[in-house]
């Protein structure tokens, strides 16, 4: 992305930042009694909350430090925060809005001791949902799928998979995390281990410092271990972060096709959103897979779930991606519904199957409300004739 376009779309996202800080601050201070010492506190803790994450990204740029981490930990943290504390204002104001033609609150509702007591109430309960959010962010489970594929595989009955999705390596997932993913697969036992994009969040200079790719060194499957790119990685610069992970044992596939044993085909594609940062195109899934053997069982990576009709056209078996998290913060999975056809969790058409995961870690708010991190088991068999689908 050129610089000019990364300042507007930067001035455009902070102004919509700050509007909606704005409108949750002007709320609050209202709800405060004028008279009360309380102001003063929510004014600067309220500033120092809003602007945490903003300072953290911009200072982790130009020199990490302990600092950095901590404003980009709180700044996140607060981003659900203010997600929940702006439905919650709306939601406020649009009852005040009614009320004020049809009068249905009581006056006891309405003085300024209830409205306080309001405020506070509700900030119990945003913090009481961001705080159980954490919680489940920090606890990935295991999601066991068994699926038929009607083809050989040149005498291998059964492949064993693990794969995940959208684990943002950087600042937020860092080695606690990183060794909490890289246990959990190793014990699964796979045959192969597949990364469906944004394995790196944007920025290397985390990963680096962090030395978060010697947890991927520690990846054991006889098959190798694949990834693609997603996002993420175009944003933060593609070609450092696919370096850094090819350094650090992680075969990427980039818009190629590759036969793994002799048993099977596996394609990667490169992210949907690579002409936008690079100015270059990426292949059509048809023309990827034109000279590919589709007499052995075809596995594709494509990091955003889009158009899969054409991986069904183009004999692909089974599409695994990520990149939606399922809104990730409720409900904004219905948004995520509404874009994709499949937001999160398994599909079949015709005789393709498709699997789209939440992913292991999270953009922004290390919070997921509404839906479980996962890593994904797949036992693959390969039978001659197709059996039903097993999902746990």
């Amino acid at each position: 992305m050129k610089n000019y376009q990364f300042l507007i779309f930067f001035s455009i996202v902070l102004l919509i930042y700050s509007s909606i800080n704005f409108y949750i601050y002007t709320r609050g201070m209202q709800a405060i009694p004028a008279d009360s010492g309380l102001k003063t506190w929510f004014r600067w803790i309220f500033i120092t909350l809003a602007a945490s994450y903003v300072l953290g990204r911009i200072i982790e740029r130009l020199y990490l430090s302990v600092f950095s981490n901590l404003l980009v930990w709180v700044g996140s943290f607060w981003l659900a925060a203010m997600f929940y504390f702006l439905l919650a204002v709306i939601l406020i104001d649009l009852i005040r809005l009614s009320n004020h033609f049809i009068h249905f609150l009581p006056n006891a509702w309405l003085t300024p001791k209830a409205v306080a007591n309001l405020l506070g109430l509700t900030v119990i309960i945003v913090l009481g949902s961001v705080l159980a959010g954490y919680i489940n962010a920090i606890s990935p489970r295991i999601k066991n799928l068994t699926l038929d594929i009607n083809k050989q595989a040149n005498g291998l009955k059964e492949l064993n998979i693990a794969m995940a999705s959208d684990i943002h390596m950087g600042t937020i997932i860092g080695p606690r995390r990183m060794a909490k993913l890289v246990g959990s697969m190793n014990g699964l036992k796979p045959d192969i281990i597949l990364f469906a994009g944004d394995i790196v969040d944007e920025d290397l200079a985390p990963v680096v410092r962090q030395n978060l790719g010697e947890s991927l060194r520690q990846l054991k499957a006889p098959l190798g271990v694949y990834g693609i790119t997603g996002n993420h990685e175009y944003i933060g610069g593609a070609e450092p972060a696919v370096k850094y992970l090819e350094e650090h044992g992680i075969i990427m596939l980039r818009d190629t096709v590759v036969n793994v044993a002799g048993a099977f085909n596996l394609a990667g594609r490169d992210d949907r959103d690579k002409p936008r940062f690079s100015g270059r195109p990426r292949r059509e899934v048809a023309d990827l897979l034109e000279n590919t053997d589709k007499s052995l069982p075809l596995i594709l990576l494509d990091h955003q779930p889009f158009d899969l009709q054409k991986a069904e056209a183009a004999g692909v078996d089974l599409q695994l991606s990520g990149h939606t998290h399922h809104g990730q913060i409720w409900p904004l999975n219905y948004i995520t519904e509404a874009i994709y056809e499949v937001s999160m969790g398994y599909k079949q058409k015709g005789s393709s199957h498709f699997y789209v995961s939440p992913g292991f870690g999270g953009w922004g708010p290390p919070v997921r409300i509404g839906n479980r991190p996962e890593i994904v088991n797949i036992k693959l068999r390969f039978l001659p004739s197709v059996s039903p689908v097993t999902q746990e």
